[in-house]
């Protein structure tokens, strides 16, 4: 085998060296507690303490000097502290393992980069609130099978992208409450001899809880399937919203128009504003997919407790947190920024047989059942598209030939009509929509989930 290939094949120092906020927080919070138990002295513990602080500040200041021959970020710290204080560096070790200091690390990260999410994840709702207020009267289409189904206001579109994110912010929560736990004092997996404090490290790092099992404390990476699954449902709704952009920004449909920021030209072709931060959104979907099902499979046939493959947690995870953190950046820019084509929407509404359903009603209103409504409907919706008509160019007779229930108010079922009738909770009329955005700006500023 080649030298460097092994030497470098148990490495990770080149991605886990940004958890050294976390190894150097854990460390100063259990030798403070193992001094607070009189295991080491206060002198002891203030000496450690302070190379600790030191050494945070040549990282930050990049003055560090790494050695990959020491593989993990762990490794590095240690063997730098016992350069700075001596051989009273050891003492830090002192009732940890490597096993339980590396979960405390990656729980650390994990709650830190999970409130992250959830405040993007609230800036891109609040980006599609204010959309929804500043185009309040304007109707669009809805879809069903990509087909032109029925009108509605375009904030009801809006606010149903609120509501997949307010789910995500649920799960990125529930996330938080399951990474929220201290396993430090496990050892490597069956508690430690000492009079430790839990408690005590779990009060200065701001853990809510400790581990209640010292072996599964070390081996569990639940916490991180949680993260990466919540990662990649928040990341399919982006993903569904870069669909309904990237159609809405072409010309066949030209609803919106991007921003030039989050457009790019084309190599050869000069007219082009190409979506493409949408579609890299979109693409990027399956990488955190990716990342999920490489945690779910390391873990699938681990024996417990530590075991070398969960070496294999970080990466992914890293990776899914820089995908998702700057897509909900990115898509907050974008529909901030998108201005919306009000007389496109209009005339794709009218320009079609979005008002079927709103006759069916008509008919059912004036006795007829809907079954019987619906095939008349579809029947005289046949007819007016054979004829290039739209429904509301058909005269009365025409109307009359499908059904003698028809009669002159029939011309009062238009978009206006179609919209203001849904005045149910949650449906598109003026009256639902005030209250829905009052909810939802109310659900805002409680910061509530529920």
């Amino acid at each position: 085998m080649n030298e460097e290939i092994r030497a470098s094949y148990t490495v990770s120092l080149h991605y886990d060296m940004r958890l050294y906020r976390h190894d150097i927080d854990g460390s100063i919070a259990h030798v403070t507690m193992l001094s607070a138990q009189g295991v080491i002295t206060t002198d002891e513990s203030n000496k450690i303490i302070d190379g600790l602080s030191e050494i945070r500040r040549e990282i930050e200041l990049g003055t560090f000097q790494w050695k990959n021959e020491l593989e993990d970020i762990h490794m590095n710290i240690e063997a730098r502290l016992f350069e700075k204080i001596g051989q009273v560096a050891g003492k830090l070790h002192t009732g940890r393992s490597r096993n339980d200091q590396v979960a405390t690390d990656i729980r650390l990260y994990c709650k830190e980069a999970v409130q992250e999410i959830i405040d993007l994840v609230k800036n891109l709702q609040i980006a599609l609130l204010r959309s929804a207020e500043a185009n309040r009267t304007v109707i669009i289409p809805g879809y069903t099978h990509l087909q032109r189904a029925q009108p509605v206001l375009f904030p009801l579109h809006m606010l149903a992208y609120f509501h997949m994110f307010q789910r995500d912010r649920i799960r990125f929560e529930q996330c938080y409450a399951r990474c929220d736990v201290l396993p430090l004092g496990s050892g490597a997996l069956a508690g430690v001899p000492y009079k430790i404090d839990r408690e005590l490290v779990a009060k200065i790092l701001g853990f809510g809880r400790i581990s209640e099992n010292s072996m599964d404390a070390v081996s569990d990476r639940d916490f991180i399937i949680d993260c990466q699954a919540a990662s990649a449902t928040c990341m399919m709704h982006l993903s569904r919203m870069a669909e309904e952009l990237v159609l809405w920004s072409s010309q066949e449909f030209g609803f919106i128009r991007l921003d030039d920021v989050y457009t790019t030209g084309s190599s050869i072709m000069p007219q082009k504003r190409n979506p493409d931060f949408a579609e890299l959104g979109r693409g990027k979907t399956g990488r955190i997919y990716g990342n999920l099902m490489g945690i779910l499979t390391v873990l699938k046939g681990l024996p417990l407790t530590y075991n070398r493959d969960l070496q294999e947690d970080k990466e992914g995870l890293f990776d899914t947190v820089d995908t998702l953190t700057t897509s909900l950046d990115v898509f907050s820019g974008m529909v901030s920024t998108m201005k919306i084509n009000e007389e496109a929407t209009r005339q794709a509404a009218e320009n079609s047989y979005v008002l079927a359903t709103d006759l069916a009603d008509y008919l059912v209103i004036r006795g007829e059942s809907f079954r019987n409504a619906h095939g008349i409907v579809a029947s005289l919706t046949k007819y007016a598209d054979q004829i290039g008509k739209r429904l509301g160019q058909l005269d009365l007779n025409e109307y009359r030939n499908y059904s003698e229930v028809f009669e002159e108010d029939v011309y009062e079922v238009d978009l206006g009509s179609s919209i203001s009738s849904r005045d149910v909770f949650g449906g598109t009329s003026p009256e639902s929509i005030d209250i829905a955005l009052r909810n939802a700006w109310n659900l805002m500023e409680s910061n509530s989930v529920e």
